[in-house]
């Protein structure tokens, strides 16, 4: 072999004559009808070893003999060339499939670019948004092995149903590697942030790649989420119009500032935003046409109601129930799926007597304590600062002194409201808790905690963890329930978090990877969510159920649909205090049917959609 290929074919052809003439030979004297002569003997040993070699065996004149055997060689180079070119070309395309680098042959599918642990969660929500279609498929482009991406998503996904999940191996950022996975085509693209520094950079070059491969053929959404909020403009402008972006900071420091006020709400989100049982939905309404908001409050027995998008394709939450609905308008509700929504032949009945007259509760000042700091925490004091009472206070514990702690959260706005202190301290020491008395604020935020390392995610979510084992000690201790809202990292940390059932979290990955999905189903979602974040305009609450319907009196959910009309609010679920501590939702339940009898006492709650 080491002496080239003409060697090779010499020395096998010799061993083929070494093993075929012999063998031929014995044949022949072994055959009853072995021929007389020698020469007839010798032209049947040709003839075999000709037949066994496929060299003819042709037998006459020796031009004859020689021109059969030049036919025969010319047959069998053919043919082994033939099937070389063959098998490489099958090699070829097996290698290319095997290394994701075919073009994906879809329409109307959607295209998931980047890679992290974003990815599995993203891509369940998918398969659950899907689980009604007869055909979907979900193509996946990253700098990765194939094999690999298979293999990851099979183990946390599993079954994918009527899905199918295409895998891509290529770098995001470059044009024509985008171009396989056919984005012209697709009704939605997903960009993921890397989990890595440098990661919003990373996602304003695949938008702008995206861009290079061309205008698509279709009404294309494109969702992508940065990291730091200051890199939110450039991602956006590179996204384009249709573009929806994501600030993963943002969101994240707001719904832990809502959440801090309002216990139970993450709870609320985590039902709305997965796809495993209601969630938000955009559905014409033409037999609502010429009536009134609140008309089509009650008008599903088995929908909620929570908005409206205009003709021109405004979006409008929780409008005055004055308000018509005009032609071509649509319904924002919360429905089990796009096909559920449909109004009830006859309306639930609404009881009078047990509705409660409305009346305010004065808001006080509060005492917010926050453990940890990271890169959110300025955003975090700054959300506080619009949402709280003046003369409300806040206390900061991290690593560091406190003038530096106090330069660090410069970079944001000065808060008028809220009175802010830092104080420095490890707060997983159990010394600097018991200084603070902790069963006096009223809530409690615990964030990764980066004022110390620059380790990564990991370390931040095994600080959080052991800083929530010495807040349960201390509600043991004390024998009171603290309001404590939760900031991770990994989903998978919260299932080893030592907390009560049903506590707060705001998983950060898990969270951003749920509202992408949504948005990449329904556009119009996007202009929700922000209005939702915010402290201006409507969002979600949680309030007493006593301030709407009279305790220990069985009353239907239109009723309290009704009741949450004349404040102006839009109701969608309640919460039982005597479910709080059960799996799996913990006593919220959203959307329920408006025919569901009720008997609500102290303690329980009502999900509404409501001014903040």
């Amino acid at each position: 072999m080491a002496h080239g290929t003409p060697v090779l074919i010499g020395w096998l052809t010799l061993v083929c004559l070494v093993v075929v003439v012999p063998a031929s030979v014995v044949l022949v004297w072994a055959d009853r009808d072995v021929p007389p002569t020698v020469s007839g003997r010798v032209a049947a040993v040709w003839s075999s070893v000709g037949r066994t070699l496929k060299l003819g065996g042709e037998v006459g004149p020796p031009v004859y003999v020689v021109a059969s055997v030049l036919l025969a060689l010319v047959a069998l180079l053919f043919v082994s060339a033939l099937v070389s070119l063959i098998t490489t070309g099958l090699s070829q395309r097996l290698l290319a499939l095997r290394l994701g680098r075919s073009v994906v042959l879809e329409e109307r599918h959607t295209v998931l670019l980047g890679w992290s642990d974003q990815v599995f969660p993203v891509v369940a929500e998918l398969v659950a948004a899907n689980a009604n279609q007869r055909r979907s498929a979900v193509a996946v482009l990253a700098d990765k092995d194939k094999v690999e991406m298979d293999a990851e998503i099979a183990g946390h996904v599993g079954d994918t149903g009527t899905t199918r999940i295409i895998c891509r191996s290529g770098p995001t950022t470059d044009p024509t590697a985008l171009a396989r996975l056919s984005p012209d085509t697709a009704k939605a693209v997903l960009v993921l942030p890397p989990g890595v520094p440098g990661g919003d950079s990373h996602v304003v070059k695949t938008l702008l790649a995206l861009d290079a491969v061309g205008q698509p053929s279709g009404d294309r959404v494109v969702v992508a989420a940065v990291r730091d909020s200051r890199h939110h403009l450039a991602a956006t402008l590179a996204a384009g119009r249709h573009g929806h972006v994501l600030s993963i900071d943002d969101i994240v420091a707001r719904l832990l500032v809502q959440t801090s006020r309002q216990p139970g709400l993450s709870l609320v989100y985590q039902e709305l935003l997965d796809f495993a049982g209601d969630e938000f939905y955009v559905v014409p309404a033409p037999t609502l046409v010429d009536g009134t908001f609140g008309e089509a409050l009650g008008a599903f027995a088995t929908s909620s109601v929570v908005g409206l998008v205009r003709a021109d394709g405004k979006m409008v939450l929780n409008p005055h129930s004055g308000i018509r609905v005009g032609e071509g308008d649509q319904l924002i509700v919360i429905t089990e799926d796009d096909d559920t929504a449909v109004p009830a032949d006859t309306i639930p009945p609404v009881d009078e007597d047990a509705i409660v007259a409305v009346r305010s509760r004065p808001a006080a000042a509060e005492r917010l304590l926050l453990l940890g700091w990271n890169r959110r925490t300025p955003l975090i004091i700054e959300q506080l600062d619009q949402y709280v009472r003046p003369g409300s206070t806040l206390d900061v514990v991290a690593l560091g002194d406190a003038a530096t702690l106090q330069a660090a959260r410069a970079t944001g706005r000065e808060p008028s409201r809220l009175l802010v202190s830092f104080h420095s301290g490890d707060i997983t020491e159990p010394q600097t808790l018991a200084q603070l008395d902790v069963p006096s604020y009223d809530s409690v935020m615990v964030i990764g905690d980066e004022s110390h390392t620059a380790e990564g995610v990991p370390e931040t979510d095994d600080r959080t963890l052991v800083t929530l084992l010495h807040l349960r000690a201390i509600e043991e201790s004390t024998s009171r329930q603290l309001s404590v809202v939760t900031e991770m990292t990994d989903d998978r940390n919260r299932l080893l978090a030592p907390v009560r059932q049903g506590a707060d979290f705001i998983v950060s990955g898990r969270l951003i990877s749920l509202l992408m999905t949504q948005i990449s189903e329904n556009r119009h979602l996007a202009d929700l969510f922000d209005e939702l974040f915010t402290a201006d305009g409507s969002e979600i609450h949680l309030k007493p159920a006593t301030d709407y319907v009279r305790p220990d009196r069985e009353v239907g959910f239109a009723t309290v649909v009704e009741s949450a009309r004349r404040r102006h609010e839009c109701a969608i679920g309640y919460r039982l205090r005597a479910e709080a501590s059960t799996a799996p939702a913990y006593g919220v339940r959203i959307n329920p049917d408006k025919r569901l009898k009720l008997r609500f006492s102290a303690g329980d709650c009502v999900i509404v959609v409501a001014e903040g």
